[in-house]
């Protein structure tokens, strides 16, 4: 007999068959496994780290793209997607360092070749989003899934027992990201373009489709992908949903907010739709903060992915209280740029701001954002872990309490892993704010009392805020904009009454 090996295209694994021969006499050949990873001139460091290390890089690299292009898949649920998928690259990748690592000499960051980072930056630089999309799950993750699935095949299946594990462990997470570009293609067919097909289909072959290790020339070390090209992120992540609401109600929200249990649960499944913004802008982080060690990226990638399921979390809620985006509008942390932009857009084109509100998606698309300077994403993670997140818990931990003894234990259950989550947030922003500030040149000596400060002025303008609304917001039948805030708690107490509506005591205002 004799041992062939096949590929299925499928399920891209590399099988080994046996057939028997067709002549008895003919003789035996040594089947050609398993391929052996040291060589008489082997120190400590078998052949297959360095091939790692490149494994690495092209996970990395695919983080990387999908960061770039993230904001401008505009639909909820393949924005979900993307940013479970940049957790996903984000345990691929570690999964890769600490086998590198368990070996003597080797280095996750060690260089690679710079036909790697070519590659890359071919499957970046694509003429669409789509085309884009088919670059990385097609192109790259596809040869990547085979070269895995022809190592796993053909080295010893016992000395190198913990790397098969790992590549079949990232591949399981291959399959759940295909099965979703599947998916995605036959709702919304395309076909990638001719010469960007090409160019990658070339460089894959010029990197040897990721089945050996590339020689690293002295001064061509590879770049992470983009760093050395002009790419550039949207300036405002797509959506293909109203980004107002019918009516205005926000105001009435932000005026009951201490005082009516019904409007602070209003508050928190809205708040936390909102929360879907965040993500997209983290995707800014993860592309400008290439700087950065890893560690933080991984940790970045899961506080991304946290704040998309808290998206979620809140889209669910409503839609459990039979209330659409339709009806609230999925509004932008930068409303107000993107007002002014739609505005301006509206008097260019002399049409009016309903049709510019409308076609959103169409006249937002051109705007490529700036990049992030490094005192910028200082800023960031400072705003967000010292000020944002943490001036929210005592009202989180209010309204989780209250929820449960009114049972609605879905909306106390949503408050409960959100402060979970938030809680690793803050301290994720405790331990990397001193080496961002290193980066940038900033100085964060007392950093933690400047967070005091400025929510303790947020707060004094919420409340200034919510005394105003109070006084000046109409609140007689017949106004679309208070009808409009009673529909929607209406909705909610039919949907999920609360025993203690009534009865809850003023609680602590909303903190900014």
């Amino acid at each position: 007999m004799n041992i062939q090996r096949t590929g299925l295209e499928s399920r891209a694994e590399f099988c080994v068959v046996v057939v028997m021969s067709p002549s008895a006499a003919e003789p035996l050949s040594p089947p050609p496994w398993p391929t052996v990873l040291v060589e008489s001139s082997t120190k400590q460091r078998p052949r297959n780290v360095d091939l790692m290390n490149d494994w690495q890089y092209a996970e990395r690299s695919i983080h990387r793209l999908l960061a770039a292009w993230g904001r401008d898949v505009a639909e909820w649920e393949n924005k979900s997607a993307l940013h479970r998928h940049i957790w996903d690259q984000a345990e691929c990748v570690r999964r890769l360092r600490e086998r590198i690592e368990q070996f003597p000499g080797g280095k996750a960051d060690a260089p690679v070749s710079a036909r790697l980072e070519h590659l890359a930056n071919a499957v970046l630089l694509a003429p669409s989003l789509q085309d884009a999309l088919d670059g990385i799950y097609e192109l790259l993750l596809k040869t990547l899934v085979g070269a895995y699935g022809e190592y796993i095949g053909l080295v010893h299946p016992i000395h190198d027992a913990p790397t098969i594990a790992l590549l079949h462990e990232i591949n399981q997470i291959k399959s759940q990201q295909w099965l979703w570009y599947r998916d995605y293609r036959r709702r919304v067919p395309h076909t990638t373009d001719a010469a960007y097909r090409a160019r990658v289909t070339a460089l894959l072959e010029d990197c040897g489709q990721f089945r050996a290790p590339l020689p690293v020339a002295p001064g061509a070390e590879a770049q992470p992908a983009g760093v050395a090209t002009d790419f550039r992120l949207s300036k405002f992540s797509a959506r293909n949903v109203p980004i107002r609401p019918r009516q205005p109600f926000m105001d009435y929200v932000r005026a009951d907010f201490a005082t009516n249990l019904e409007a602070r649960r209003l508050f928190w499944a809205f708040g936390y739709m909102l929360e879907k913004n965040l993500p997209d802008d983290q995707l800014l982080w993860l592309y400008y903060g290439h700087y950065m060690p890893w560690a933080w990226q991984h940790i970045i990638s899961r506080h991304l992915w946290d704040e998309s399921r808290h998206g979620d979390s809140g889209y669910s809620r409503l839609r459990d209280f039979g209330i659409s985006l339709e009806d609230v509008g999925f509004s932008g942390y930068d409303q107000l740029v993107r007002d002014a932009e739609l505005r301006e857009q509206a008097a260019r084109r002399g049409i009016t701001l309903d049709e510019a509100y409308a076609r959103q998606q169409e006249l937002l698309a051109p705007f490529r954002a700036e990049p992030l300077t490094k005192a910028q994403l200082y800023e960031h993670v400072f705003m967000i872990g010292l000020v944002a997140e943490t001036g929210h818990f005592v009202v989180k931990n209010e309204g989780y309490v209250d929820f449960k003894e009114g049972q609605d234990l879905q909306s106390a259950e949503m408050m409960l892993f959100d402060i979970i989550d938030e809680t690793a947030h803050v301290q994720y922003a405790h331990q990397w704010l001193p080496l961002l500030a290193e980066h940038a040149g900033v100085d964060n000596t007392g950093y933690r009392e400047r967070g005091v400060k400025i929510r303790e002025e947020s707060q004094a303008r919420a409340i200034a805020l919510a005394q105003e609304l109070d006084r000046r917001l109409p609140r007689s039948p017949g106004d679309p904009g208070f009808d409009f805030y009673q529909d929607l708690l209406a909705r909610i107490r039919r949907a999920c009454p609360l025993t203690n509506a009534a009865t809850c005591p003023p609680r602590s205002p909303k903190p900014m």
